[in-house]
């Protein structure tokens, strides 16, 4: 009866982060970027590129409603690691309350440098943002100004939906990327990307 109990109220959290996500998606298209939150199988996909041994913060670009999150935590992050970046209040919101330890900042991520100039070099960088609904210049900025926040051998890590290329168009020079397998398991199916110093 517990395990019902507990698949009743996995279900209506889900179905709340599917309304939140589709209210905002509809409200600004290009700046929530998708209709529904990651599916398990992509957050477990980009948790798994980050080490919980290597010591620092992880910062979490776009976080929505936390499913990479959650992902994050089931790898072994501490929740006192995350540090949270999410656009959207009502986003915000519901990460504090699911995660009361994490940092959890509410800005523009594309504005990553001065936000987050005071921390300590980050372990990783994990990011929901909607790279391809950019420019190209942006991307590229953002991809530099994360990589002055983060330790040498940190992973920057994106999802996309798009099946072809790179979210980051130019690949920097020494920056070495890597793509996972399609994951068909996500509505959309997406590619996870890893970005390195070379």
């Amino acid at each position: 009866m517990r395990f019902q109990n507990s698949l009743s109220v996995e279900k209506k959290v889900l179905r709340l982060d599917e309304v939140h996500f589709i209210r905002s998606w509809l409200e600004k298209p290009l700046a929530t970027g998708a209709v529904m939150p990651s599916g398990k199988a992509l957050a477990r996909t980009m948790a798994r590129y980050v080490d919980p041994l290597v010591p620092g913060p992880v910062i979490e670009l776009g976080p929505g409603t936390g499913a990479v999150t959650e992902a994050l935590v089931e790898q072994g992050i501490e929740p006192s690691r995350l540090v949270l970046v999410e656009f959207n209040p009502v986003f915000c919101r519901l990460l504090r309350s699911r995660y009361p330890q994490a940092t959890v900042m509410q800005g523009d991520a594309y504005g990553v440098q001065r936000l987050l100039e005071n921390f300590e070099p980050a372990a990783a960088m994990v990011s929901g943002l909607p790279l391809m609904t950019k420019p190209i210049k942006l991307r590229n900025r953002l991809i530099a100004d994360a990589f002055k926040l983060m330790a040498p051998t940190a992973p920057f890590i994106q999802f996309t939906y798009a099946m072809v290329g790179s979210p980051i168009p130019k690949n920097p020079v020494g920056i070495v990327a890597k793509a996972s397998e399609r994951i068909w398991m996500n509505l959309p199916p997406a590619r996870v990307w890893v970005y390195r110093r070379g």
